[in-house]
């Protein structure tokens, strides 16, 4: 994606997505090259599958992952809706003949974004990268046997998933607290092709004064007025007042987690409902 000189350093409000690998530290110098050519097939042809160009979108290398940004010009929701449908059925198509499936952690977020000659930068992408690497979702991740697992921040569920559309279902996202670096965020969590996940408590990555742990209580629970309790989230900061927000807090941490008490459910899968015709599993 090209941009004009005289915009160097200008922020522009774009869609920003961090895709990283299911611990790719696990993966050997001779795998992680068949590793990083499936991640960019996967996402390459769901970019062509949804009628966004090559050309239209930003994207930068992370080794085990892609950082990319997205213009204003392409509707968010083709991205949040028909683009994650067909990242989640071309990562299934993929995993078929593997005996170690590929897992991946997407992260959308909406922000100003500035370009240069290096790639971009700023808060909407420091905060996309962080949510991707959440505890939460590498534990979701794990504990449901899951391909794919979408985080977007608060703003993009109030915004944009809280209204629904094409593909986009906001009482499958299921919300949780999150303690970053920057200070504590909420966001919301999606399988595709399942119910909105359970969130459970976490324990704390380290112990000490930095550490935070559960907020009490199980997960969120999707209901109808979910986008209305965020809303009333983020005009008070009462997120402890215990009046009926379950959601549960968590550290934000390194590349493996521990998981404990795990559940594991029999995945349902809903699948493509454009192209070719139905698959045989």
């Amino acid at each position: 994606m090209e941009h004009d000189a005289s915009d160097a350093g200008e922020a522009r409000y774009e869609l920003v997505i961090s895709v990283d690998a299911r611990r790719s530290g696990q993966y050997s110098d001779a795998d992680k090259p068949r590793m990083r050519e499936r991640i960019y097939r996967v996402l390459e042809t769901a970019f062509a599958q949804a009628g966004v160009g090559r050309d239209a979108v930003h994207m930068e290398d992370r080794g085990d992952g892609v950082l990319v940004s997205v213009p204003g010009r392409i509707a968010v929701t083709r991205l949040l809706g028909l683009w994650m449908v067909e990242v989640h059925e071309n990562l299934r198509e993929e995993n078929r003949s593997l005996l170690v499936p590929l897992g991946l952690r997407v992260a959308m977020h909406v922000g100003p974004v500035r370009h240069d000659s290096r790639g971009i930068s700023g808060r909407a992408v420091d905060l996309t990268c962080r949510l991707a690497d959440s505890s939460v979702a590498r534990q979701l991740l794990d504990r449901e046997q899951a391909d794919l697992v979408l985080a977007v921040s608060d703003s993009l569920y109030v915004d944009v998933v809280s209204a629904g559309g094409k593909f986009i279902e906001p009482a499958r996202f299921s919300r949780a607290r999150l303690a970053l670096k920057e200070g504590e965020v909420s966001a919301w969590f999606h399988l595709p092709g399942r119910p909105a996940p359970g969130i459970g408590p976490s324990a704390p990555e380290e112990p000490g004064p930095t550490a935070s742990g559960p907020a009490g209580g199980a997960g969120t629970s999707p209901a109808a007025a979910a986008s209305e309790r965020v809303r009333s989230d983020r005009n008070d900061e009462g997120d402890e007042d215990g009046g009926g927000d379950a959601s549960a807090r968590y550290t934000a941490q390194g590349d493996l987690s521990v998981h404990q008490h795990n559940v594991y459910q029999q995945p349902v899968h809903i699948g493509r409902t454009t192209g070719a015709g139905p698959r045989k599993d």
